[in-house]
């Protein structure tokens, strides 16, 4: 298939996704600015497309300097087959927010098909767990007589099933995830006020330009869309020199601007940063977020 038809197939993908998507800024799983490293952590879909087994390490530190504020940590590990068919995911997300303590755990499998000689198309789910702990003895609360605070510590565990698609070539992917179907009537207890029981869709994609022997030029996006809440949208920029520095930029939208630097340390390592500085009021009472991802290929040990 030439690379042009590649292109239109990528492009006909995305518009048939956007048609199924009603734009209606909210979401309730992590977020992610280095979110075209971190994919298999939102889409079960991607873990058997990897070339080989990968370990990742990350941790978020979000509007830093206003007490309670974000932190996110994820472990997590794509792992494809030999028959180069399927795949296996595991991932563990601590997500920290207020009186809120959250973790995601989950096992991921995926299937791919060839859509053509040089185009894959993988299926995958997801089958996990969150925990949920709060405590409100730690933070202070602007309505201490609501009776859903009446109680200083809840914990509960709620099961979550996902489910997603990634189409790719060597050149370009995108697809299509659901974190969690298992909404309805899971929180109808004591946090009901807290959590909400809408599901999140995340629609990321991505195309490499190869502008010279040592150049890439590497834009992405990822989409995210929660029932009944405004489109949150990501769109980034990244120059890869000579396949091991990577500086580029990122925005989301009505949000915060981002600068991102990585570079492949060796074939096996990886190390990622990025900086948010918000473009909304948070930008005047905090100090940015930061993020930082390691990430190891396991099997592509070697320098150079």
């Amino acid at each position: 298939m030439p690379k042009n038809i590649g292109l239109i197939v990528y492009i006909h993908f995305l518009l048939v996704i956007f048609g199924t998507i009603n734009v209606g800024h909210a979401q309730k799983e992590p977020q992610y600015t280095q979110y075209m490293y971190n994919i298999g952590s939102f889409n079960p879909a991607y873990v058997g497309t990897v070339e080989s087994p990968e370990i990742a390490g990350l941790y978020r530190a979000q509007w830093v300097d206003i007490p309670g504020a974000p932190t996110t940590m994820r472990f997590g590990a794509n792992i494809p087959f030999g028959n180069e068919k399927m795949g296996l995911g595991f991932n563990v997300v601590n997500d920290q927010l207020g009186p809120s303590d959250q973790t995601f755990i989950d096992v991921s499998y995926s299937y791919q098909i060839n859509i053509s000689n040089i185009t894959k198309l993988s299926f995958g789910m997801a089958a996990g767990g969150s925990l949920l702990n709060l405590d409100y003895s730690e933070g202070t609360v602007n309505n201490p007589l609501d009776p859903v605070l009446g109680n200083e510590n809840v914990s509960n565990f709620y099961p979550t099933l996902g489910a997603g698609l990634f189409l790719y070539e060597e050149d370009w992917y995108t697809g299509i995830s659901v974190p969690n179907f298992l909404t309805n009537g899971l929180y109808n207890d004591e946090v009901a006020t807290i959590v909400e029981d809408n599901i999140q869709f995340n629609l990321i994609g991505g195309y490499v330009f190869q502008l010279s022997d040592r150049t890439k030029f590497k834009p992405a996006f990822l989409l995210n869309y929660l029932q009944n809440s405004p489109l949150n949208i990501n769109v980034s920029a990244n120059f890869q020199f000579i396949d091991a520095l990577t500086i580029g930029a990122a925005y989301r939208f009505d949000n915060a601007v981002s600068g991102l630097a990585g570079f492949q340390i060796s074939n096996g390592l990886f190390i990622g940063y990025s900086y948010d500085y918000n473009t909304n009021a948070l930008g005047e009472l905090s100090g940015g977020s930061h993020e930082a991802i390691l990430k190891f290929y396991i099997g592509r040990g070697g320098f150079g």
